[in-house]
């Protein structure tokens, strides 16, 4: 999809965000960041403190500069909200209201259904320092809080914005385990295989003298396997493994890789070249 398409794909979906007199035009485009790294498109402000749009926020919005094009500016909350079919008001206080109180799970799933039944919805956002005052969240429909510490319950703006983008497009995922990408699907190694790698490495344990003492030999081999049935290792790790034994079984701080090859392993190339030889001339 080409990026201007994207862009009107994110500008026609989700809640809107409405921030209600932000004071610093960096917080506007840390806004404008978050939203869109869950793609929320659409900003309105309530009488910005500084003139919008503004270079320092389009500069912090790091190259979200689609949301800060269309960011529309109103005089007043009533102005800003009457399109809209329901809001929800964040606070990080109990209200003197009789209004739902909700959690940003639940609020991120009822504005995607509500989204589904083809409503328009916003998410009200106060000042730096105050927050929304009573007057602004009485014309919300439900509130909004999140589970913080109560002794440091205070938000950046952003980060407020950021934890309610991340529910709205968490509700949109098919499971709540979805990620953007997974790691391979790796299938298990034959048993055969498996037990290859046991007696290769219980050989190079026993010539280096780990079995000790040689009574509790086959105790300290049946937790070894325990140990190493566990992960379910696939081929290609089983290869790797027996790589490393087979580096241990060559090679040591004395004659380390690189160095050439170590006596023992040069005896057994020359026999096996020897026997290559000899096999040739039988052929002859």
């Amino acid at each position: 999809m080409a990026g201007t398409d994207r862009q009107r794909t994110l500008i026609a979906e989700g809640p809107a965000i409405i921030l209600v007199e932000p004071q610093l035009p960096e917080n506007i485009g840390m806004v404008a960041r978050a939203m869109a790294n869950f793609g929320l498109a659409e900003l309105r402000l309530v009488k910005p403190r500084e003139e919008f749009p503004n270079d320092k926020a389009r500069s912090a919005a790091s190259r979200a500069d689609h949301i800060i094009d269309t960011a529309q500016v109103f005089e007043d909350l009533p102005s800003a909200i009457q399109d809209l079919n329901f809001v929800y008001a964040t606070t990080a206080r109990e209200r003197d209201a009789f209004k739902q109180v909700r959690g940003p799970v639940e609020a991120g799933q009822a504005l995607r259904q509500r989204f589904n039944k083809g409503e328009k919805t916003g998410v009200l956002f106060g000042r730096e320092r105050i927050g929304l005052n009573n007057d602004e969240v009485s014309l919300a429909d439900e509130l909004v809080t999140f589970p913080v510490n109560p002794a440091f319950s205070s938000l950046n703006i952003a980060q407020a914005v950021l934890l309610m983008s991340y529910e709205w497009m968490k509700s949109g995922l098919e499971k709540d385990t979805d990620t953007a990408f997974r790691g391979p699907d790796l299938e298990p190694a034959p048993k055969e295989h498996l037990q290859g790698f046991f007696n290769h490495l219980e050989d190079a344990l026993q010539a280096r003298g780990y079995f000790r003492p040689m009574a509790r030999k086959e105790i300290m081999v049946n937790n070894l396997r325990g140990v190493l049935t566990r992960p379910g290792f696939s081929e290609s790790e089983l290869k790797l493994l027996r790589g490393v034994v087979v580096s241990l079984d060559y090679f040591s701080p004395k004659t380390p890789r690189g160095s050439g090859a170590p006596e023992g392993r040069k005896r057994e190339k020359s026999a096996a070249v020897e026997a290559s030889t000899e096999d040739s001339s039988n052929d002859e």
